[in-house]
């Protein structure tokens, strides 16, 4: 049986509605909960975009639920600082924090001025990362040079379990790299086919008895679900390597101006009904997932959380 979870986007809400969001969620009955962690936003229009860790202390102080982020370490994140944010989270609040890792998008890591390096080139820097946050969070001293560099790098406020680091994947070629270094994997919906190859590669490459999760765009509105869809998240119609590389929210809403409001259901769950979405979130269950983070991508948060409250009520 898999467990229901909130989204929080960073990107389209301001930090204080957001955490209004995450207390609705909790009163809505949700145990669990992820945002994003983004330097900007996917699109001009979305408008917003938090600094996520910040947040995450507001959030996991007023609330009672496990909560989760997916970083990139390695160029916008040294990799002994986001082992130090992830060690005094953990620390504050044990057993209710897990991050992952992944190796990251333009959009948020050009601001170094840093060149963008290509993706096989980010694997290993990622790899290097894992390998220094892991004994980092195991109290060791740290001295590394590679893609990333330490020079005697220590926590000296660690959580007494460190929390699980689990693997960014889309594609499953990734989820199979993952799945031999990651104590779990997050995934986003797509279509069924290949959210399935996904989880077989993961599965059958290490994985088998890890914990996956599973974050479900969607748009739930009685009357306008798609056009709201197309309006809110249609830069979530880009396909990699595209993602990956575009710098700026502007040149991804010029992208996107080519994406039609028929493209939106390759990647967002469009419906009238939460009983649509439950149908397929079974589907998804018996997958495998542990857990299902919803994201509401279009501005009716509540509309959502009150169909999850009736359903878990």
């Amino acid at each position: 049986m898999f467990e229901l979870g909130y989204h929080a986007s960073h990107e389209q809400f301001t930090p204080a509605n957001l955490l209004a969001h995450a207390q609705a969620a909790q009163r809505a009955g949700l145990r669990h909960a992820m945002c994003s962690d983004h330097f900007a936003p996917f699109s001009e229009e979305q408008g917003q975009s938090g600094f996520a860790w910040t947040w995450l202390g507001a959030a996991m102080q007023a609330t009672e639920m496990t909560f989760g982020t997916v970083s990139a370490p390695g160029q916008r994140y040294h990799p002994a600082v986001l082992a130090q944010a992830a060690a005094t989270t953990s620390a504050l609040f044990p057993g209710r924090f897990w991050l992952a890792l992944g190796t990251g998008e333009n959009l948020n890591e050009h601001i170094t001025g840093d060149m963008w390096p290509a993706k096989e080139v980010r694997k290993r820097r990622l790899l290097e990362c894992v390998s220094v946050m892991r004994s980092l969070l195991a109290g060791e001293t740290v001295t590394h040079d590679g893609l990333v560099r330490v020079h005697e790098a220590k926590l000296y406020t660690r959580p007494a379990t460190p929390p699980p680091l689990l693997g960014a994947a889309v594609s499953a070629e990734t989820a199979a790299w993952v799945a031999t270094w990651a104590d779990g994997m997050v995934t986003v919906n797509q279509p069924r086919e290949k959210l399935t190859q996904v989880v077989r590669a993961f599965r059958d490459h290490g994985g088998a008895h890890k914990p996956m999760y599973l974050q479900v765009h969607l748009s739930l509105h009685p009357f306008e679900a798609l056009s709201l869809a197309h309006r809110a998240w249609r830069t979530g119609a880009l396909e990699p390597p595209l993602r990956w590389d575009v710098h700026a929210s502007a040149q991804f809403d010029l992208a996107a101006s080519f994406v039609r409001p028929e493209d939106m259901h390759g990647c967002v769950r469009v419906s009238s009904t939460f009983e649509e979405q439950l149908a397929l979130l079974q589907e998804d269950g018996e997958l495998g997932f542990d857990r299902i983070y919803l994201h509401q991508v279009t501005p009716n948060q509540q509309l959502l959380l009150d169909a999850v409250a009736k359903h878990l009520g």
